[in-house]
């Protein structure tokens, strides 16, 4: 509850400070203060510390998970802050509305890990939605911005009126909003035929909000055409959210779907990791690379949803992390680029060592490479399916296209290292970002090396 409550209140206590506080540079501090309070009271009220005492009615149940996946995401938007707040500035005139909107973002992911009620996974995705519309389409001059912005809301909405078709089937079925089935003194109450289309509808809903194939097609656009500020917050942070929200809904549904939901998300999954690492291949652009990756990971993270155990808890966490500290470095990196095309990147290892050597543990944690966070996170989600002991050849799967993403990440790797040319950058390199990026590589390999760090973290 400290998340939510204290997220809503700084951001529109931040939205007001825009009428004293001129310096458009000091709106990052300000947000960097905001987020290390949010941090240390979410871990307060993970140690059972809670400032706010509300009356949910069972909607909101604050467990250890959910609470710590707060951390984590409050932890990784701290980081964003201060790596990219610089551009985030740069971004329109209104610098501290576009922050305060992070601000709502970030009570919306409260909503998400902690929800017991359909009413409240509703709110919650709106909550999360409606200021990444706003924040999409900020860069208003730029037309590919205003298409990308346009395209997110239309699409938004109609996966948002499909989900709440859903809600209604279950609310027609069981008579609630609740999670938990309803039971009688005979037992709990039978699956009809209504719930499971409701349940089918939410389905689409929430793969659509985390791009997993078939309902990916809006991303590509929407993450290219957005700034690369905050496409870098939305595929990261705000997809490692929804993710939570949509292990949540369904490990409490799933059991009475019996095994036609283990074919249907395994099928997900390998259209998932087919559709976004084969067209990954052939695009020129290094940011609509990454676009088509992250759809391609989020095939990954599905693996989460497919197994639904301790072992995929653990994975989602790390893989959270692991996968949100990266692609935030390569953003960060990305925006300095004066030209994001791979060619753009030839020869950047001689001009800039830094950004080269930082930019490719990044990659190579993407790739899951041992000794970096991304290769315990990757093991984590195929020990889980592993654990099962019925769906194998999804494992297979899963490694040959992790194979195949080897080749369009090594192409970033390929044109710092060993292609000649001279790597332009747009804005000016300070001290203090080439520190940051080396802090947070350094994170990733400390992670990698020892991942007991983090999970121990959600046990004691």
């Amino acid at each position: 509850m400290n998340t939510i409550i204290i997220s809503a209140i700084f951001g529109v206590l931040m939205m007001f400070s825009s009428i004293s506080v001129k310096r458009v540079s000091a709106y990052k501090y300000i947000a960097a203060f905001g987020l290390i309070l949010l941090l240390i009271m979410n871990i307060a009220e993970t140690y059972g510390f809670q400032l706010f005492h509300v009356n949910t009615r069972d909607m909101l149940r604050f467990d250890r998970f959910g609470l710590f996946f707060n951390s984590i995401a409050i932890a990784a938007t701290l980081i964003y802050i201060l790596l990219s707040g610089r551009d985030v500035e740069a971004v329109g005139k209104n610098t501290c509305d576009l922050f305060v909107l992070i601000f709502f973002v970030m009570c919306g992911i409260g909503i998400m890990s902690s929800f017991n009620s359909l009413l409240m996974l509703f709110l919650g995705i709106e909550i999360i939605s409606i200021p990444l519309y706003i924040l999409t389409g900020s860069d208003k001059k730029n037309l590919k911005s205003n298409e990308a912005a346009l395209k997110y809301f239309l699409m938004g909405s109609f996966s948002t009126g499909i989900m709440l078709m859903g809600i209604a089937l279950l609310f027609g079925a069981t008579g609630g909003f609740a999670l938990d089935r309803p039971a009688t003194m005979f037992g709990p109450l039978p699956v009809n035929v209504m719930e499971v289309i409701g349940l089918a509808f939410i389905l689409v809903a929430m793969a659509f909000k985390v791009s997993a194939a078939p309902f990916h097609f809006w991303t590509p656009d929407v993450y290219d055409g957005a700034p690369s500020v905050f496409t870098s917050f939305m595929a990261t942070i705000v997809k490692a959210a929804i993710f939570i929200g949509f292990i949540k809904l369904f490990e409490a549904k799933a059991p009475d779907l019996g095994q036609g939901w283990h074919i249907v998300i395994a099928l997900m999954i390998v259209a998932t990791l087919f559709i976004g690492n084969i067209t990954a291949i052939f695009q020129q652009s290094v940011k609509r690379m990454l676009a088509y990756s992250s759809i391609a990971q989020a095939g990954f993270m599905m693996f989460a949803l497919f197994s639904q155990n301790d072992t995929s808890k653990e994975g989602i966490i790390l893989y959270s992390l692991a996968y949100s500290l990266s692609t935030i470095g390569i953003f960060a990196i990305l925006i300095k680029m004066k030209d994001v095309t791979f060619e753009g990147f030839n020869g950047l290892a001689r001009t800039q060592p830094v950004l080269a050597a930082t930019n490719a543990v990044f990659l190579l944690s993407l790739v899951g490479i041992p000794l970096t966070a991304g290769f315990w996170a990757k093991y984590y989600m195929l020990a889980s399916v592993v654990k099962m002991e019925s769906a194998l050849w999804l494992v297979i799967v899963a490694v040959i296209f992790a194979a195949v993403s080897v080749y369009y990440y090594f192409r970033v790797i390929q044109a710092m290292y060993f292609k000649e040319g001279e790597a332009a950058l747009a804005t000016e390199v300070k001290p203090g970002f080439r520190f940051g990026l080396i802090l947070l590589a350094a994170a990733i390999i400390v992670i990698g090396v020892m991942p007991n760090l983090l999970l121990n973290w959600l046990y004691f």
